[in-house]
């Protein structure tokens, strides 16, 4: 149990970059996974897609496990409306 609050204790000041070394040299990795296997770091907001919805959510902390806590409802780039395209078509 020492050993755990002693990693939670480690881990919670700095957020980025917040691999966990233990006593004895092994480093613990603390980070969330994105949707595709991708890692994301604590600290880090994305946009998640679950169940038909999207939420703003964050990589957090809950004791020792990195999970993620939504937010708020929506994501910036779902709000912003689509653009029309205005590339140069190929004249040929």
């Amino acid at each position: 149990m020492r050993l755990i609050l002693s990693l939670f204790v480690a881990a919670a000041p700095g957020l980025a970059g917040a691999d966990v070394t233990t006593p004895g040299g092994r480093t613990i990795p603390c980070y969330c996974t994105g949707s595709h296997g991708e890692r994301i770091e604590l600290g880090e907001m994305i946009c998640l897609h679950v169940d038909g919805r999207s939420f703003t959510a964050q990589c957090q902390m809950s004791l020792n496990v990195p999970m993620w806590r939504e937010l708020y409802e929506g994501c910036l780039s779902s709000e912003a409306p689509r653009l029309p395209d205005h590339s140069p078509r190929d004249s040929s």
